[in-house]
């Protein structure tokens, strides 16, 4: 069943299979679409990413993109909100509407700073943290943000 809200999930050149393959199941149980921009750190068919997604790939809407360049003009989503350690604001700040995009970016090295330039600052988000930690794992990241925005579209379509 799709959701009568859309959400969209970006990985930006996501490099570690087992946190793309959760994240591919994820989708599939809430019925976002996940957009993996090329390169990836891996190959679709790789053990660990059909380990990590179960049987759930089959469920997930799930598109590959050649570069980010190709995704924006495709204009699959509005308005993106990127994801980083950078953004001023909350993600529990920001008021997710039908259709919007949650961009992440890849484990080791986040969102290069041209997207996040590209952006608004208050389409920046962070997660909140203790001072001296470097950052979330990736697959609880957009976890938290995912059911964030469903939670503020009163989890339309879910059980």
């Amino acid at each position: 069943m799709q959701l009568t809200t859309l959400i969209h999930i970006i990985l930006y050149q996501p490099e570690i299979p087992p946190n793309t393959g959760n994240i591919i199941r994820l989708a599939a149980n809430t019925g976002c679409q996940l957009h993996l921009i090329e390169p990836l750190g891996f190959e679709m068919d790789t053990k660990q990413l059909r380990r990590a997604g179960l049987d759930y790939h089959e469920f997930s809407t799930t598109r590959v993109w050649p570069d980010w360049n190709a995704f924006q003009q495709a204009r699959i989503c509005q308005p993106v909100y990127a994801f980083t350690t950078k953004g001023q604001k909350h993600y529990h700040q920001a008021n997710f509407a039908d259709g919007c995009g949650l961009l992440f970016g890849p484990e080791t090295r986040g969102l290069p700073d041209d997207i996040l330039r590209s952006l608004p600052t208050g389409q920046k988000l962070r997660m909140p943290m203790q001072p001296d930690s470097r950052s979330l794992n990736l697959s609880n990241t957009v976890a938290i943000a995912t059911y964030e925005a469903l939670r503020q579209q009163e989890f339309q379509g879910l059980l």
